[in-house]
């Protein structure tokens, strides 16, 4: 597996359909837009259509737009319902981090709700049109995640919230665990994988504080790579030779930045049972199962 890897060795994409979700910013936007000058066809699914916009603008005309605001599972339906044709790869790439608490508009914890169980519902509900891959984005911190089965909405424990963003991010990647064990099961060619983009400095680092302000610079300046290199994880994830259920990272020191490689999980993350429950709940909250296999469509390449 080269360690040098750029994004100059993406094959050409035309012909080829991405879905970015939150592509409007960041690491995602940053993805769409290679992706796009390879020749894809790339959607960017956004809350803010007006940014959205904007973005597509700066990328190429190649860019379409169309609302998604994964804190609202109405919203994800409807996107699944309005889509068209086959999508040849879906990363799940819009998230949150460490807000105070709040909630979706379907009651759950806004993390929880946002980075895990609106991508659960999405990529199910698209499942039957997706060809190629299924990329999510997760994070180191899924390492401090714990999952809690029993108030993964933090309604009866004390909010903290990096807790209960390492909870959504360590969901991430047991998500992409068991959709690898289920397509493998049903014998489908599609494949899911993971990415983080190490620390990448992002619009997504916020502070409500002077200190915290000026501690985040002052780590973006000594550790952090910018939003190009922190895409290039998942840019690997979603065009290189890679094995399902995979995750890949920066090649640096502590994996916050450098070159994507394939990385690990932490023991939480490679728990096939921890994985089949977390599916379950995620189910059981979001309504939204997986798609049987009579009605998958079992053709096309591994490639986006």
């Amino acid at each position: 597996m080269p360690t040098n890897w750029t994004a100059a060795d993406i094959p050409e994409l035309e012909g080829r359909t991405v879905i970015v979700t939150g592509g409007n910013s960041g690491i995602g936007f940053e993805a769409a837009r290679v992706l796009a000058g390879r020749g894809a066809r790339v959607v960017l699914a956004v809350r803010d259509p007006k940014r959205g916009a904007d973005a597509a603008g700066a990328i190429a005309e190649s860019v379409e737009v169309r609302r998604l605001d994964l804190a609202d599972l109405a919203s994800v339906r409807e996107f699944a319902q309005d889509w068209s044709g086959d999508i040849h790869a879906l990363i799940n790439n819009a998230g949150i981090m460490a807000p105070p608490l709040s909630r979706t508009k379907d009651g759950f914890e806004a993390q929880f709700g946002t980075n895990h169980l609106g991508h659960f519902a999405l990529t199910n509900l698209l499942l039957p049109h997706i060809t190629g891959r299924v990329v999510t984005v997760a994070s180191l911190a899924h390492r401090r995640g714990k999952i809690d089965t029993v108030d993964p909405n933090w309604n009866t424990r004390t909010y903290r919230r990096w807790e209960a963003y390492g909870q959504s991010k360590l969901a991430n990647l047991l998500f992409t665990l068991e959709l690898q064990r289920r397509l493998s099961e049903d014998g489908s060619p599609v494949i899911a994988t993971a990415a983080h983009p190490g620390w990448a400095a992002t619009n997504l680092q916020k502070s409500e504080n002077r200190l915290g302000t000026a501690l985040v610079k002052l780590g973006n300046r000594l550790l952090s790579q910018d939003a190009a290199g922190g895409a290039l994880p998942t840019l690997f994830a979603a065009t290189a030779d890679v094995p399902g259920a995979s995750y890949v990272g920066p090649s640096g020191r502590g994996e916050l930045k450098g070159a994507p490689v394939l990385v690990e999980r932490s023991a939480a993350a490679s728990d096939p049972a921890s994985a089949a429950r977390l599916w379950s709940l995620s189910e059981e909250l979001t309504q939204v199962t997986y798609p049987e296999r009579s009605g998958r469509r079992a053709t096309s390449t591994d490639q986006p």
